[in-house]
């Protein structure tokens, strides 16, 4: 009866195992369609590994990230990326990093990472921040962060973060994945190529059709 027992919770645990180990990985792009033609190009989820006796130095490392970003957007900052595109290492280490600039009363606007999470710290200034919890609550969680101050934002969040003051400031900001993307909302509510419906857009905010014209035209002004 015992050797009974412990044969069924031996196959409970297997199966168990076998489930816990059987689940989808996690997306290191926006989508990722299957090829139904075996001929077709093939793409990976992240990027194909070199040879690991190929590798050198260099692969693991970025020059200059203590370099302030020069700032062109309206918005008045500047995103320095560390992710997969500029360090070859981070492939399937699931971490980045990013440098963000801002002018005097400069926003990094509202905007999401579609897979990662943020740990943000301050090296320079007066930071407003916050981020914004899902439907139905869509709870706002807001705080003045000063110079060595941290703060997280949860995976997949619409966050935000502005300089208060009026000299540059300057935050560096760790996000638990590779490539962990960003969806900036007003770009791509009002700035998406092609553009969304006016109908659509003036139902959805709830204005005018002139109200969302408007909107988009300041997206497409340079393109």
């Amino acid at each position: 009866m015992k050797s009974s027992m412990c044969y069924v919770v031996g196959v409970a645990l297997a199966l168990f195992s076998l489930c816990v180990s059987a689940t989808d990985p996690g997306s290191l792009q926006d989508f990722c369609v299957a090829a139904k033609n075996p001929n077709d190009a093939v793409f990976v989820n992240g990027l194909f590994c070199k040879d690991p006796a190929l590798a050198v130095t260099e692969d693991f490392f970025l020059p200059r990230f203590n370099k302030p970003g020069v700032i062109k957007s309206p918005v008045g900052s500047v995103v320095t990326q560390a992710n997969v595109a500029q360090i070859a290492g981070l492939n399937t280490l699931g971490i980045s990093m990013a440098r963000i600039d801002y002018a005097p009363k400069g926003l990094n606007p509202p905007h999401t990472h579609p897979r990662a999470t943020e740990i943000l710290v301050v090296l320079e200034g007066t930071l407003h921040v916050g981020f914004v919890t899902s439907n139905p609550d869509n709870k706002l969680f807001t705080k003045v962060l000063y110079k060595g101050d941290v703060f997280v934002f949860p995976e997949g969040l619409i966050h935000f973060q502005m300089n208060l003051e009026k000299t540059p400031a300057v935050a560096i900001a760790a996000l638990s994945s590779q490539n962990p993307g960003v969806i900036t909302i007003a770009n791509a509510v009002f700035g998406s190529k092609a553009p969304i419906n006016d109908d659509v857009l003036a139902k959805a905010f709830q204005v005018d059709n002139k109200v969302v014209d408007f909107l988009q035209s300041q997206f497409w002004m340079d393109n």
